[in-house]
């Protein structure tokens, strides 16, 4: 790593520069952006199964860090529903220390995939694999949340279909009608409140309302509890080498995650601000720190936050500072108002959550992805699918890896192997091969040519070859041999020299430095005319 490629995802004085542009406008929407924040951050927090501490640690300490060393001018940071879904399995299996372990360590490979500029890899990630991933994370947030709307202890079990499916079983042996109806009038107030004024943060009002009501009518209503008035020092004390090794996959899959929801929430500010662009090298170095130091306090991984992005760029921020600001007034209002926060009732905060859920699927974009194509509508429904029945990173690599397979189908579509020339006098016909010999097309290629009759030589032109790979010139090779087998003579013409490389090293050509364009002796020695 050279000093001039750490210095590349560094943020340079121009960066700090432009929070002297608009600074009261950026503090009025930091602290727009913290009102958004604060339930969002108790209730991932209490998801997470770290508490809602945990979360608030998380908004304040990551959420400043990023906005200081991120990519992005208008990103958000803080706890977030995605990753929330990836860190319960984790809490299960090691507990709250292996997450902060964790946490450490995803922080660690976000510098390396900076370093490594992985971050223009997000360019490549089709729309229906975004579409269902964010499909996926609504619905396992909403069921995550249906044991505390409901009012019942969070029942046992990895898979969240199945969790909520027990809580529901608790609930009808033993009702709380109260959980349960301020979770709703919570999720459809901020659900009506967002559709009437998109721009007013309705998730804190409905929350202050519910917490009015639990106390004024005295409902027996599980609360958040005893919140800290102040931010704990940071230590090491959770952190145990013998299990790193360990936790390097679950780390590997937190990371991979951060980066992807980071890179999505900073291209989604970029769009919603034409003009301005992220630079993912910096934002990815950005969430490294960021989920470095947020450990230290007790704080759960990070990542971009993209509704509370879209609340900070809607309202008018300019620079970074608004999210600063966002993450030293919620520490504010954890040194002010912990005890009050405390008495928040764990429904409402679900029920914000279920709302935030259900805001997050955009139904317009989903069903036009889901008419589009065949395949993209196979893709977005196996990602979302993969995202319920395994984890976030094991859908999106099935999505991935969908996408290239019917990619790759329908580059191979456009591959014809069609009759330049009818036979001449002495039984030579010629063929002209277009598009990529890949993989996906190599057998249907070599059958191709086995179907040759009639003929004693074959021109086969190859000027319309657009790609090829290894087991694309080795179904070259064995449809020459097969056709020089039954005494027919082959001759390959046209070849690019960008393709001659591969086709030499795998014996379909003779290595011949020297040759250029135009009539080149195929594997069997036969000169082209």
């Amino acid at each position: 790593m050279t000093m001039n490629g750490v210095l590349s995802v560094l943020p340079s004085p121009a960066d700090f520069r432009t929070m002297t542009r608009a600074p009261r406008r950026d503090l009025l929407c930091g602290l727009t952006v913290a009102v958004v924040a604060l339930p969002l951050a108790l209730g991932f927090g209490v998801t997470s199964g770290l508490g809602a501490a945990s979360g608030l640690i998380t908004a304040i300490v990551a959420g400043s860090l990023a906005a200081l060393f991120g990519g992005s001018a208008r990103q958000v940071s803080g706890p977030t529903g995605a990753m929330t879904v990836v860190l319960v399995p984790i809490v299960h299996e090691y507990g709250a220390n292996g997450v902060l372990t964790v946490g450490l360590i995803s922080g660690f490979m976000l510098l390396v995939l900076a370093f490594a500029r992985a971050g223009a890899a997000m360019a490549y990630v089709p729309a229906p694999v975004i579409a269902g991933f964010t499909i996926g994370i609504a619905c396992v947030i909403g069921l995550q949340q249906v044991p505390s709307a409901l009012g019942v202890p969070t029942p046992s079990g990895d898979q969240v279909a199945v969790v909520a499916a027990r809580a529901a079983e608790e609930f009808d042996a033993t009702p709380h009608w109260a959980a349960l109806l301020l979770a709703l009038g919570s999720a459809a107030l901020m659900l009506a409140g967002a559709r009437w004024k998109p721009t007013v943060p309705f998730s804190l009002g409905a929350v202050a309302v519910a917490t009015v009501v639990s106390e004024a009518l005295h409902l027996h209503v599980t609360r958040l509890g005893a919140l800290p008035a102040s931010i704990p020092a940071p230590s090491l004390a959770f952190l145990d080498v013998s299990r790193v090794p360990s936790l390097l996959l679950p780390a590997a899959a937190v990371a991979a995650l951060a980066a992807l929801e980071s890179l999505l929430s900073a291209s989604v500010a970029d769009a919603m601000r034409p003009g301005e662009r992220h630079d993912p090298g910096k934002e990815l170095f950005g969430q490294g720190i960021a989920n470095l130091a947020a450990p230290l306090f007790g704080g759960v991984p990070a990542t971009g936050a993209i509704a509370r992005t879209a609340v900070n760029v809607r309202t008018g921020a300019t620079s970074r500072l608004a999210a600063l600001a966002h993450a030293v007034i919620l520490a504010g209002i954890v040194a002010v108002a912990a005890q009050l926060v405390g008495r928040i009732p764990l429904a409402a905060l679900a029920g914000v959550l279920l709302a935030t859920a259900v805001r997050m699927v955009e139904t317009d974009a989903v069903r036009a992805m889901a008419r589009s194509t065949h395949g993209d509508a196979l893709v977005l429904v196996l990602t979302a699918a993969g995202t319920l029945a395994l984890d976030l990173v094991r859908a999106v690599l099935i999505g991935l890896g969908v996408s290239v397979l019917l990619a790759l189908r329908a580059a191979t579509r456009g591959t014809s192997l069609t009759p330049a020339e009818l036979p001449d006098a002495v039984g030579t016909v010629t063929y002209r091969f277009d598009g990529p010999l890949l993989f996906a097309a190599a057998h249907r290629f070599r059958r191709s040519l086995a179907d040759v009759q009639d003929v004693t030589a074959v021109d086969l032109r190859l000027s319309g070859l657009t790609a090829v790979d290894a087991t694309g010139a080795l179904a070259l090779k064995d449809a020459v041999g097969d056709l020089r087998d039954r005494g027919i003579e082959v001759s390959i013409t046209g070849v690019e020299h960008g393709h001659r490389r591969v086709l030499e090293s795998l014996g379909v050509l003779p290595v011949n430095p020297t040759a250029n364009r135009g009539a080149i002796p195929s594997a069997a020695g036969a000169a082209a005319p």
